[in-house]
């Protein structure tokens, strides 16, 4: 089983709310791009929170409109052993420096956990960080018991903190 890394902390000075996934699934990775899978909700989710049709944009827009919306993008795991892209397959898993990271950002005001294991792992490093923390329901095609208008309306939270 190989070993798989994260992406660089997508983030700037500004960034007010941190957007944490688990660890970027097999087409990301191959893309080296952040929610590459077509049928993953990430980018439409999103766009409903922040007022914006991402997914009709290409990546550099997408990722334009997230830095103009304060929004930051990384991962709780730094690396860990994964056949697939299923959160349940990871195994041995390094965490990234959440805590670091959240220190560093003086606006920052929330951070986002995308899915259960996302959620799981940064609440436990980031629980004294004195910013608010949102467990969500994963945007990815693999959560299908949750139906997308109440994903919409639960990611519509990350709006409240970007006022």
């Amino acid at each position: 089983m190989a070993r798989k890394s994260s992406f660089a902390p997508f983030v700037a000075p500004d960034t007010r709310v941190l957007i944490l996934g688990t660890l970027p699934g097999e087409r990301s990775l191959a893309e080296q791009r952040y929610y590459a899978h077509p049928q993953n909700k990430f980018w439409h989710l999103v766009g409903k929170a922040i007022g914006k049709d991402l997914q009709s944009l290409d990546y550099e827009a997408r990722i334009a409109a997230l830095r103009a919306a304060k929004i930051g993008l990384w991962d709780t795991i730094a690396s860990a052993r994964r056949e697939g892209s299923l959160d349940t397959a990871i195994r041995e898993i390094a965490h990234n420096p959440l805590a670091e990271l959240a220190a560093s950002l003086p606006a920052l005001r929330a951070v986002a956990f995308n899915g259960v294991k996302s959620a799981a792992i940064g609440m436990r490093l980031l629980a004294n960080s004195g910013v608010a923390l949102l467990p969500l329901p994963s945007s990815s095609p693999a959560n299908a018991s949750i139906r997308l208008a109440d994903k919409e309306k639960l990611w519509g939270a990350l709006a409240d903190f970007l006022a």
